[in-house]
């Protein structure tokens, strides 16, 4: 049986209000939110951006969310975690003070910013799932807690796992810092000496504190790296070198694992929104912003392997070739294909269209 997949086009370009308007009517004619009672605490985990970064989902469109959770007589607040990088997102205060700046504030949105794994990102509960890697995974604790989850994601390429959306924003986005350790520990990267500047901005960025440089070359010690791939993605000359065809399909599979622990912890209290807009290159924890494709539209559904599937299909449709061609040259459908080797959600889907 196919999943329902709800879409509602969007003329590209087509401004915020509007389209927060359109969908909020959307949303109200499908019911989306209908398991949320009373007095439930409810999460709205997004992503606040990162230093510089532009394409994340906009404050308007979760205020709109929040009031209708608030219609249901719920308390719903927004989420997030912290990052295993060093910067503003690193730990809870930085990364609420970065989600302010954003526009993320009670003043626009009405609701609070409670961050789901603490002020230092250790604060986590074990979920048992049945996963052919983990029996159970780490969780950011308030995730957990709450008694609704509304995932908002942000469909983007990614250098690791070939997209972003649903799926990594739950597998990831929702994993404590020992789970974010325990997905990017695949493979180990390596610097390319010929290309290296000294700069060090590898060595500022390093989570592992695992980069030195010595005589104007950065040195990873590999014992220490935890394969978090952020020296490639802070390296501005091309002299780091990462073996992916090492890492992306395990990264991928550990990603949709997670993400399987925190449906399983929500079990029948969570909803989808993924929103096929300012669509990048790369994920919104990079600065800056490279538009890929026209915007397509905002999903919604009750199943995250379905709305990433049709996510998928819609980008790949309306730009008339391959993610791969339009991102990263990496086989990105593992985690389609993974989630449904493990009975996880259904990739099945019929789309709705909202008019």
């Amino acid at each position: 049986m196919k999943e329902k997949v709800h879409f509602l086009a969007v003329a590209d370009n087509e401004p915020d209000v509007q389209v927060a308007r359109r969908l909020e009517a959307m949303l109200r004619r499908i019911g989306l939110f209908s398991f949320i009672q009373a007095r439930d605490l409810v999460a709205l985990k997004t992503h606040f951006g990162e230093e510089n970064g532009k394409g994340y989902v906009r404050p308007v469109f979760l205020k709109m969310l929040g009031d209708l959770a608030r219609e249901r007589q719920a308390f719903p607040f927004l989420t997030e975690t912290s990052t295993l990088y060093s910067g503003m997102r690193h730990q809870a205060v930085g990364h609420i003070e970065l989600a302010q700046r954003h526009g993320f504030g009670f003043e626009n949105t009405g609701m609070p910013i409670i961050m789901a794994d603490g002020l230092t990102g250790d604060e986590e509960l074990e979920v048992p799932i049945p996963g052919r890697i983990y029996r159970k995974v780490r969780i950011a604790s308030q995730i957990v807690k709450a008694q609704a989850l509304v995932v908002v994601s942000h469909f983007t390429g990614h250098l690791a796992s070939g997209f972003g959306a649903a799926l990594k924003n739950m597998g990831m986005g929702c994993a404590s810092r020992r789970g974010k350790l325990e997905q990017h520990s695949t493979a180990k990267p390596s610097v390319k000496g010929k290309k290296c500047t000294g700069c060090a901005a590898c060595v500022r960025w390093c989570p592992a504190q695992a980069i030195t440089v010595t005589d104007g070359v950065a040195r990873i010690d590999k014992k220490a790296c935890i394969g978090c791939a952020e020296c490639l993605t802070v390296c501005r000359f091309d002299a780091i070198g990462y073996n992916w065809s090492a890492t992306y399909e395990q990264l991928q599979r550990k990603i949709v694992e997670h993400a399987w622990g925190v449906a399983e912890a929500q079990k029948g209290k969570i909803a989808y929104i993924n929103f096929l807009s300012r669509i990048s290159k790369d994920c919104d924890c990079m600065g800056g912003y490279e538009k890929i494709v026209p915007d397509i539209g905002v999903l919604a559904a009750a199943d995250p392997v379905a709305i990433d599937a049709a996510s998928l299909d819609l980008v790949e449709e309306r730009a008339g070739r391959p993610l791969t061609a339009l991102a990263y040259d990496i086989p990105h459908r593992v985690q389609i294909d993974y989630a449904r080797e493990l009975g996880f959600g259904c990739p099945d889907y019929e789309i709705v269209n909202a008019e």
